[in-house]
């Protein structure tokens, strides 16, 4: 190779004709420069530096830097630091901690001091939520009711929401001609969502009261997302029926295609037990306050939702409120406001609600409603049974795969257990995101749940044209699994008044009857409605209508095998006396 001269140094022949010891001669002479005798090294230790003295320590104790021994000095057998007092040696540090024990010891004190700084909010945030009861809330109702409002002023109510952000929101609002949404924002934090004032995914945000501590599960309104808003039905313990009183409004929501009568079914579907319906707008300059027109709306809503199977007694409850200024939600209205109405406000309400009894006795289940990657598979869903605890390996079904638990989360704080009711996150190990679906199920080892295909249910039509009967293919909305299913064979019909079972072909509108289900796309997860009412309860929905709500009643069909010796149920055979 040519160097910066233009010299070359391979040799002029590459002939063996050199003398070996003019060779050898020519490599000593660069390896005797090398230092040989140099210190060993130490990992973690530099021989030619000081010793280290914590700054705790006075500058007078500090000890004298030392020369670096010379090359020629043998390698000693410990790395040790002296220094010199009163005549003598003192040893410092003679090798890894033995004398410096004392030192690491208030190194560590030191260092738990600082860290107890921040863990002990998060200490306090896990006590205060395993001693409030929670509560899962979802707001329902027509589109344009003030749902995300009605949220967006609670967040800001309860101070989970501050002044400074509310104020960026209205300046952002004002820019796009947006002015009374600014509290929605809180919520749809989507940019289409904002853009078209439109909730398309459900909403999620907490809120703590004396009390108790809620999910608000912000559903959306238009009739395009209606199954977005089942998949939040599923998870929640109480529903906010979201009215609105001014004039117009409220006949488009309530009458047939609009979204308040189908949203109240669909909750009580769902196994919503409490409504709380809750008069919005009140504050309009088409209503003002006027008692005449909250009651109106509420005599028009009560026979309707008796109908879905609420009392009128004990599950409903009405409040008049104003979700853009949030008179009633926090706070009593002034009385020159609101004279006639001087109950309790909303949040009060809700915070003197009995708590829900979960069942801790039953095997663990948790329906996946959704999931994404980030450094592992996350899982995200309610848990519906059960206690989960971290490390543990559980099944996802209908798949049986093994997963391993390596985190928790519920409500955004990490926990080592997790209980029903919770809305929670998992992160597992054992199966990628693109194997998991919205509807699987994770379930204990040693209790999983029941998978199948073919299915008897007992069915309730609520509107359709025409009649149904075997072949008729809709949506089938089951906890978070969302199937297309046929009508197998329709087994009979049942009397409302008697009860009474009696062969049929068909079933139309306002009947009832016990029907055979085929998953058209292969198993899913179910139980009877007995044994797991939240997993065994669903809804058809066909064109954009809900067609019929219903209850899965017979044992599930978990193989194939099973499929081709199936044998009809005592209840649908046919006797001398007729059908039982």
């Amino acid at each position: 190779m040519a160097s910066q001269n233009e010299l070359t140094n391979a040799p002029e022949t590459w002939d063996n004709d050199t003398n070996d010891d003019d060779v050898g001669n020519q490599l000593n002479k660069p390896l005797a420069s090398l230092n040989i005798n140099a210190p060993a090294f130490v990992p973690g230790q530099n021989p030619f530096a000081s010793s280290f003295v914590p700054t705790s320590f006075s500058k007078a104790a500090e000890p004298e830097p030392e020369a670096p021994p010379p090359p020629s000095e043998p390698v000693p057998e410990k790395n040790i630091a002296y220094k010199e007092e009163g005549g003598g040696k003192e040893e410092v540090a003679d090798d890894w901690g033995a004398s410096t024990e004392g030192l690491e010891a208030e190194a560590e004190v030191e260092e738990e001091e600082e860290e107890e700084a921040p863990v002990k909010p998060k200490k306090a945030a896990k006590e205060r939520l395993q001693k409030k009861a929670h509560m899962n809330i979802i707001f329902i109702g027509h589109v344009d009711a003030g749902k995300s409002t009605i949220g967006g002023q609670i967040l800001y109510l309860t101070g989970m929401v501050d002044k400074r952000t509310l104020e960026k929101y209205e300046r952002e609002a004002k820019e796009k001609n947006r002015e009374t949404w600014y509290l929605s924002w809180a919520l749809d934090t989507n940019i289409e969502e904002r853009e078209k004032g439109k909730t398309v995914e459900v909403g999620r945000a907490y809120f703590e009261t004396e009390n108790k501590h809620f999910t608000i599960l912000d559903a959306p309104g238009h009739k395009s997302f209606v199954p977005n808003m089942i998949g939040g039905a599923s998870q929640a313990d109480i529903a906010v029926l979201v009215i609105s009183a001014r004039k117009g409004e409220f006949e488009t929501g309530f009458e047939r295609g609009g979204q308040t009568r189908e949203h109240a079914m669909l909750v009580k579907t769902a196994g919503v037990k409490k409504l709380v319906v809750v008069i919005n707008k009140m504050d309009d300059p088409t209503v003002l306050w006027d008692q005449v027109r909250y009651d109106e709306c509420k005599d028009k809503l009560i026979p309707y939702l008796k109908k879905c199977g609420f009392n009128p007694k004990t599950d409903l409850v009405f409040f008049p409120v104003s979700g853009f200024t949030g008179a009633n939600l926090r706070d009593v209205a002034p009385e020159s406001t609101c004279p006639w109405y001087r109950g309790p406000s909303f949040i009060n309400y809700l915070d003197g609600l009995p708590p829900i009894n979960r069942a801790l006795d039953k095997p663990f289940r948790m329906p996946v409603m959704d999931r994404y990657k980030d450094m592992g598979t996350i899982l995200i869903g309610k848990v519906e049974s059960g206690i989960c605890c971290k490390n543990q390996t559980v099944y996802m079904m209908p798949n049986k795969c093994p997963v391993k638990i390596m985190q928790l989360w519920s409500y955004d704080e990490e926990t080592d257990e997790v209980h029903p009711g919770e809305n929670v996150k998992l992160k597992v190990s054992g199966v990628d995101e693109e194997d998991v679906s919205p509807g699987f199920v994770i379930c204990a080892l040693d209790a999983p749940c029941n998978t199948g295909r073919i299915f008897d249910a007992k069915i309730v039509i609520l509107e359709h044209k025409s009649i149904i009967c075997a072949g008729f293919s809709a949506v089938l909305h089951m906890h978070t699994v969302a199937e297309e299913a046929t009508i197998k064979n329709l087994i009979c019909i049942i009397d409302k008044k008697t009860g009474k079972k009696t062969p049929a072909r068909f079933i139309m509108q306002d009947q009832i009857g016990i029907v055979r289900f085929q998953i058209n796309a292969g198993l899913i997860c179910l139980e009877t409605f007995d044994d797991f009412p939240q997993m065994g309860r669903f809804t058809l929905r066909d064109e954009g209508r809900t067609v019929a709500i219903g209850q899965c009643i017979s044992p599930v069909l978990s193989s194939y095998a099973e499929l081709a010796g199936y044998q009809a149920t005592p209840c649908h055979q046919k006797r001398s006396s007729g059908w039982v």
